[in-house]
């Protein structure tokens, strides 16, 4: 019986760093790539152009990012099953942020949404009032990125428990556990400091994003220490009270 346990939950171990690698295209596609591809800064008319004939690849990128959310859930849930061992009540503070940061990433959607039915309608023709309705899409477009900026306070908060937890565990390196915490604050520090400073972008989160692609490679190409984690997991559950 040890034996399949520690195999169930090395195997549990890398679904997760599948699952958490598996967002990573889904991200780049829906919030990097099509933006950067159909959305020209400062020109309403033209980007109102490109969305009109490229209006697939516009929805595609609306589709891919919330897949990639969805793929966040399962991720945020099976991590809670790995690592609640360590610290129930840190491990269900952990889901909690990632799935806050998942319903603020839907509703933000409804932005792309909303340029969809300005651009659709009868007023896209080329007529004088064409170009209010320009600039109201581009208003959607530009209130779509700052959704994204405020949903990134959650993806760097998410990582701080989540950080934690790994540093605890004893059957991951507590290395990964730090750089998990770093990659938090990065993400965290630049989006405070955009909301303070307007056209401040320190890019941070560019250099501390390590621990994010390590993490989940550590998973699925190692798993977890099985012994330590079982020894672990058959004390009871501790939480800060019992600390």
């Amino acid at each position: 019986m040890t034996g399949t346990a520690n195999r169930s939950i090395n195997t549990t171990a890398r679904l997760a760093g599948g699952l958490y690698l598996a967002i990573a295209p889904f991200a780049i596609f829906g919030i990097m790539y099509v933006p950067s591809v159909l959305v020209v800064p400062g020109d309403p008319s033209e980007t109102a152009r490109n969305i009109k004939a490229s209006e697939l690849l516009f929805r595609m990128g609306t589709v891919s990012h919330l897949i990639g959310q969805v793929i966040f859930i399962f991720v945020a849930l099976i991590l809670y099953r790995l690592l609640k061992a360590v610290n129930k009540e840190h491990a269900l503070l952990m889901v909690v942020l990632a799935l806050l940061s998942v319903a603020m990433a839907f509703l933000n959607e409804a932005n792309h949404l909303a340029v969809l039915l300005l651009l659709g309608g009868p007023e896209y023709r080329a007529t004088p009032a064409s170009d209010q309705v320009y600039d109201q899409a581009m208003l959607f477009l530009d209130m779509r990125a700052s959704g994204i900026l405020l949903t990134q306070v959650f993806w760097g908060l998410w990582l701080l428990p989540l950080g934690c937890l790994v540093f605890q565990s004893q059957f991951l390196p507590w290395l990964l556990g730090v750089l998990v915490i770093i990659g938090g604050c990065g993400y965290v520090v630049d989006c405070g400091a955009q909301l303070l400073f307007p056209g401040l972008d320190l890019g941070i989160s560019q250099f501390t994003f390590v621990g994010e692609v390590l993490f989940p490679l550590w998973l699925l190409i190692r798993g977890v220490n099985a012994e330590r984690w079982s020894a672990l997991a058959s004390q009871p559950a501790v939480g800060p009270s019992d600390r």
